[in-house]
């Protein structure tokens, strides 16, 4: 059985705030060159474009920053408890502005504990990862409070389970180490354990099928 990898929270840190730069380089740097060509006078053909992709790349930002907040991030969010209410915002906004699949939230209203929340988040993430080219992923819980189960499924034309993914979510990547491409489904499977869940990702048929379950400890 193989180790899991343990990570300084320094560490952990670091390659979080590493992948949230990563998301935002591109939206960041779209405003900046669109502004580039408003400021040139040469350039007046353009400025329809530019605006165009000044409001585009402001909504990209906008969303992956509101959803980092709150996926990754303590979030301003009082207590410790989150409102699945503004879960489903911010996810509905990241989906809208950011991914060409469509999301289905079938969540009643409830508050859950920050955690599981944030694993809920980036659960959600790795479910997109698995249509790439668009579809439809549903999340749902059941279950009393406490004993929460999640389920996220993902149709679409080209279903997969991203690349490295369960060995992530075990905490024991295939190479033994986790950098800021990985710590995304490493860190999911953190709040995994942390919130005392078990959780499996599996393609069944055409469906990308991911769960988390208590533990039976939690259930006893």
């Amino acid at each position: 059985m193989s180790t899991i990898v343990e990570l300084q929270a320094a560490d952990l840190a670091a390659l979080l705030c590493s992948r949230v730069c990563h998301d935002l380089i591109n939206p960041v740097g779209a405003i900046g060159n669109g502004l580039e060509v408003l400021a040139d006078p040469s350039q007046t053909d353009m400025q329809a474009f530019a605006k165009e992709l000044i409001e585009n790349s402001t909504r990209q930002a906008r969303a992956k920053l509101e959803f980092a907040r709150l996926a990754f991030g303590a979030s301003s969010t009082a207590g410790t408890d989150i409102d699945t209410r503004e879960a489903e915002r911010v996810a509905s906004l990241y989906m809208s502005a950011v991914e060409k699949a469509q999301l289905e939230w079938k969540i009643a209203p409830m508050f859950l504990p920050k955690n599981k929340a944030k694993m809920l988040l980036n659960m959600l993430l790795i479910a997109v990862g698995g249509v790439p080219r668009g579809g439809n992923v549903a999340v749902e819980i059941e279950g009393e409070p406490g004993r929460e189960r999640i389920t996220i499924t993902a149709t679409g034309p080209k279903v997969l389970i991203p690349n490295g993914v369960p060995a992530l979510l075990a905490g024991t990547p295939e190479d033994g180490n986790v950098d800021a491409r990985a710590i995304q489904p490493f860190y999911t499977g953190l709040l995994a354990r942390l919130t005392h869940m078990g959780i499996n990702i599996a393609l069944d048929g055409e469906v990308l099928r991911f769960t988390a379950d208590p533990l039976p400890r939690d259930i006893d």
